[in-house]
């Protein structure tokens, strides 16, 4: 099978390169190439920026694939430019999208499964805030997913959504479990919300591989979209506890009111896994209609928490830009 993967390969990208190299596909990556891979000769490189259609349609030229990957369609004009680039060249187009889909929509309920994407959308937040930020990122993620789903209705455009929660893996370059590890272990306190947060439904790269694996060798899931989440959830407290018990610490949790983390400049990035704008899916579609397993925290977390406290791993750059100021606001 000839692949096209349009994306970085830092993390999912590179496991998804592996994986289909490993079982005998022809892998060719679409990327700035900034920074480099780590592939060597495994794939096949064109390079040029996602964002201008025009680079896009000169490195493809009149090229056809099996299956193309696109993990970085940001907004409906990404989406359009790969349907009508691809069209009747394409075999298989599997697009990534977000659980955040849903967290636009207005009294979607939690968690959600594939029909509650329909529904009226709640208005932008207000001001530039992070926020603002978490609800435009679902709604170019919408105009992605729309573009998709009518292009299959028109033209039978192969297209699969994957919606998908936060996705952990030993190469997450945002540094999230990461973050919490050093946080743990530095002595200082871990601040949380007072408000707490959604429960933790978070999916492991391995299973997000297998996913689209068995999408492009089975040609399964064409015009449909499926939600990639374990059926366990975890609260955030259950989640420093297990972390702490894995590190032989005793977590120094502080909370304090989400706003005035806010004000302080350090939350969300204090505690992600507390932020909001965390999705929760129903995965049973995926289950049903694909075969799929997931596995849970505990499958994965014990191997990622020694590789983590390492003391001589570089700690994730939002953690050393504003730790300092995390441990002045606890008053420790």
């Amino acid at each position: 099978m000839n692949v096209l993967l349009i994306g970085g390969t830092r993390n999912v990208g590179h496991h998804l390169a592996i994986a289909l190299t490993d079982r005998g596909h022809h892998v060719t990556t679409f990327n700035r190439g900034r920074p480099p891979d780590e592939l060597g000769d495994r794939v096949e490189r064109l390079h040029g920026d996602r964002t201008d259609p025009a680079q896009i349609v000169r490195a493809l030229g009149r090229r056809s694939f099996d299956g193309c990957i696109d993990t970085i369609a940001m907004r409906g004009g990404d989406t359009r430019v790969a349907i009508d680039t691809l069209d009747g060249r394409v075999g298989h187009y599997v697009h990534f999208s977000t659980g955040q889909v849903y967290l636009v929509r207005e009294s979607c309920p939690v968690p959600a499964r594939e029909e509650d994407y329909d529904g009226p959308l709640l208005p932008a937040p207000p001001g530039d805030s992070w926020e603002s930020a978490e609800w435009r990122y679902g709604i170019e993620k919408r105009e992605c997913e729309d573009l998709l789903a009518a292009a299959w209705t028109t033209r039978r455009f192969p297209g699969t959504r994957l919606r998908l929660p936060m996705i952990h893996g030993e190469r997450d370059h945002y540094g999230r479990i990461h973050g919490y590890v050093r946080r743990l272990l530095d002595g200082g306190p871990l601040l949380i919300p007072l408000e707490g947060g959604p429960d933790l439904c978070h999916v492991h790269q391995a299973d997000v591989v297998a996913a689209v694996g068995r999408l492009l060798e089975s040609g399964s899931g064409k015009g449909r979209a499926y939600n990639l989440a374990p059926d366990e959830r975890w609260t955030i407290e259950e989640f420093i506890d297990r972390l702490g018990a894995l590190l032989g610490v005793e977590p120094d949790v502080v909370r304090l009111p989400r706003a005035e983390l806010e004000a302080a400049g350090l939350f969300p990035a204090c505690s992600p896994f507390s932020n909001p704008w965390m999705s929760v899916l129903d995965s049973r579609r995926a289950r049903e209609e694909l075969g799929l397993v997931f596995a849970g925290f505990d499958d994965y977390l014990p191997e990622l928490v020694e590789r983590y406290r390492d003391p001589d791993l570089d700690p994730p750059a939002i953690y050393a830009r504003q730790r300092e100021r995390e441990k002045e606001s606890a008053g420790a």
